[in-house]
């Protein structure tokens, strides 16, 4: 039987509409793409006649489908994993994937008309998949915009209720981390990345989180910023005042100045501690993401540095 398993967030279901897989990108190519568009997967094989008929009259009717099926042709005798665990026993062997699933298919040759027709319906159940996609990503588009609002305990059932639709969904469970950050319930936060599925354990909006949580208790009952401004005037080389300088400013959100403050401590020793201004601008970086500005400067700068 084959495990189809959840899956993450399904990939851009773009580019050609006819390609050569293969056992190895199966899951990309065929599971991960039908939750976008219907795949249709044709199993064939070099030395079967009725197969270079059928291939091409697929081809064709797939292209005149206007994108909205794909397919994907396997050789059996260079690719016989996937073939075997759907119990392809004779070729030409025809299979249409929507979200994830095996939902039509067909074996032997058939007329052109049939082969049109089956990829017009098949296409027709393709697109109900990328709705529901689309409403899926409006969810959470809403939910990330009731915390920006400050309407915490909206964001945290609008996320749970994605997460229990879809419980591999990673923006999903990064959100109603950060939405119980939000409402004060950190253990709760830890909780639901800790309780997160395998495959997105290690998914970048899920190890954003962790660093903001870290970096969250990090900063409690750091100094005032004014004090510590105060001891550095009196001691540039205060390193402690400097580090702990950074600490305040990131508790009061103001990421930027923490990283200024941590990248003049680099420069100054960036042995002191154990390299503690470096480990603490990655962590601050991995907290920010990898699209932020503000971590991709600063990147830049402590890159720069570390090769000096």
């Amino acid at each position: 039987m084959l495990n189809l398993g959840n899956g993450a967030a399904a990939p851009d279901a773009g580019g050609d509409l006819v390609k050569d897989g293969a056992d190895a990108t199966f899951m990309t190519d065929v599971i991960e793409a039908s939750k976008k568009v219907a795949v249709i997967v044709d199993f064939h094989a070099e030395w079967c006649g009725p197969c270079k008929t059928l291939g091409p009259a697929l081809e064709t009717a797939v292209r005149e489908a206007g994108g909205k099926a794909k397919l994907v042709k396997i050789d059996i005798d260079k690719n016989p994993q996937f073939a075997a665990q759907l119990r392809v026993q004779s070729i030409p062997a025809v299979f249409a994937f929507v979200d994830g699933r095996p939902v039509d298919g067909f074996m032997g040759a058939v007329p052109p008309s049939e082969i049109k027709e089956f990829v017009t319906r098949v296409a027709a159940q393709g697109g109900a998949g990328a709705s529901e996609a689309e409403g899926v990503a409006e969810a959470l588009d809403a939910a990330d915009q009731m915390l920006t609002e400050g309407a915490t305990t909206d964001a945290v059932e609008t996320f749970a209720a994605i997460l229990e639709a879809e419980p591999a969904n990673a923006r999903a469970c990064a959100g109603l981390a950060r939405a119980f950050a939000a409402a004060g319930r950190a253990d709760q936060a830890r909780a639901t990345l800790d309780g997160a599925p395998e495959e997105i354990a290690n998914d970048p909006a899920l190890s954003a989180v962790r660093a903001q949580l870290d970096l969250a208790e990090q900063t409690e009952g750091v100094g005032e910023a004014e004090e510590l401004r105060a001891r550095l005037e009196a001691d540039p080389s205060d390193h402690q005042a400097r580090f702990d300088l950074a600490l305040s400013l990131l508790a009061s959100g103001d990421s930027e100045a923490a990283i200024e403050e941590l990248l003049e401590l680099f420069r100054r020793d960036r042995e002191w501690n154990e390299g503690a201004a470096r480990t603490q601008l990655l962590k601050i970086f991995e907290s920010l993401g990898d699209k932020s500005p503000v971590a991709l400067k600063g990147r830049r700068r402590l890159s720069s540095m570390i090769f000096v």
